[in-house]
């Protein structure tokens, strides 16, 4: 997954990159240098930033634009990838828009090398996971799963009771999942539990260790592991950022 380019060359695809990218307002698209500074970006990132034109964004950080907690697990990713090489495809996560509304999301990092073949960048997407549109019907079987997951997300439940409940093989099922929601069915069950996680967060006052134990969660640690996975901060510091 890692390409490697005569760095004209690179400009020029991320410049058609930028310009594509700007007509999908459910997609963050961005460039960074391997000072995790952002050289290309797209409309929708400015929005994100909160700012109206890209030269208000170009040459800056995250740190510039976002919650410390967040723009530091942004940077950690960064680092990750500069250093490592490696890319990053469909993180599940949780952001935080610029209204306070939080929302899901598949994030992918890609390293850029340099003609000399050293990393040099990264080339990032972040996808808006919404629901699915209301015009398309979802399939009666995968509805009732669904509907099970969404009454049940508390107690153990796997990706075979969810495709049993749907009459599907597990195959099928997760073909299905994917195609509808774009995230597999144990992405899927993370999401419920950690969505409903995040909205207790915000609106209660109950201790995160119950929380946890409410939404699904057994192991307090594996829940605190999940959810700063899934959101590059805290519980506790999600709390606050999100009051």
């Amino acid at each position: 997954m890692t390409r490697t380019v005569d760095p004209l060359v690179a400009l020029a695809d991320t410049g058609i990159a930028e310009a594509l990218f700007d007509l999908v307002p459910d997609v963050v698209f961005f460039v960074k240098d391997g000072a995790g500074r952002y050289i290309r970006v797209n409309h929708t990132l400015v929005a994100r930033c909160g700012r109206k034109a890209k030269a208000e964004v170009i040459g800056q950080a995250g740190s510039a634009f976002f919650p410390a907690e967040l723009a530091e697990a942004y940077a950690a990713q960064d680092r990750q990838v500069l250093s490592t090489g490696r890319p990053i495809l469909e993180k599940l996560e949780l952001h935080m828009y610029p209204d306070r509304r939080p929302g899901w999301c598949l994030t992918s990092k890609l390293p850029l090398r340099n003609a000399a073949g050293r990393v040099c960048a990264l080339a990032g997407l972040s996808r808006d996971l919404a629901a699915p549109d209301e015009r398309r019907e979802i399939p009666a079987e995968l509805a009732e799963a669904i509907h099970f997951l969404q009454e049940n997300f508390a107690q153990p439940i796997s990706t075979a009771q969810l495709a049993a409940k749907a009459a599907l093989s597990a195959e099928r099922f997760s073909r299905l999942v994917k195609r509808i929601f774009h995230l597999t069915p144990g992405q899927l069950i993370i999401q419920t539990r950690l969505q409903e996680a995040t909205r207790r967060l915000r609106e209660t006052d109950a201790r995160v260790a119950d929380i946890a134990l409410a939404c699904g969660f057994y192991d307090h640690s594996a829940f605190a592991r999940q959810f700063k996975a899934a959101t590059g901060v805290t519980a506790l510091a999600y709390r606050r950022s999100g009051r």
